[in-house]
């Protein structure tokens, strides 16, 4: 009789123990929506970090990463491309490999992990009027911009947005 009210014992502590370990893995874990391939946010760079690889590269250098930041922008005609926050005032413009996915033209200010291949581009008057116009910008913002700009950009394969 003992050593059944032992046994019992012992496999309720157990599995008490158990259920607090699961608790707090559900703790740990961070609600995300997917677009494009998926992906998880283990191992991403800080916007710091990816900041001082994209100042390493060179135009025509490219490099597979994950990283988290914040949204800036989104394009307001169909969510095609968004810009994130890197530190230090900079950017990087993203866009989505082969259109095969956009995200939500709202998703302004959220937290997100992006996964994809980053470049150093040049960006012409011609293209960087287009996406002041699909971003809303007012007409004489569209008319300042009047010489081509180095933009660190990113083609993405994978983006969660924290829910």
């Amino acid at each position: 009789m003992k050593k059944s009210i032992v046994i019992a014992c012992s496999v309720l502590a157990l599995m008490s123990c158990k259920k607090e370990d699961k608790v707090q893995e559900m703790k740990k874990e961070v609600a995300y929506a997917t677009f494009g391939d998926s992906i998880s946010d283990e191992n991403a760079l800080s916007k710091e970090e990816m900041l001082a690889k994209f100042g390493q590269l060179a135009q025509g250098d490219t490099i597979d990463v994950k990283f988290k930041s914040k949204i800036k922008e989104v394009c307001k005609e169909k969510g095609c491309w968004m810009s994130l926050d890197l530190s230090n005032d900079k950017e990087v413009f993203v866009k989505f490999k082969d259109y095969a996915f956009f995200v939500p033209k709202n998703a302004t200010d959220e937290e997100v992990v992006i996964s994809g291949k980053a470049y150093v581009s040049v960006e012409s008057i011609e293209d960087l009027k287009h996406y002041a116009k699909d971003g809303g910008k007012s007409q004489a913002a569209i008319d300042s911009i009047v010489a081509p700009k180095t933009k660190y950009s990113l083609m993405a394969d994978g983006v969660l947005i924290k829910k």
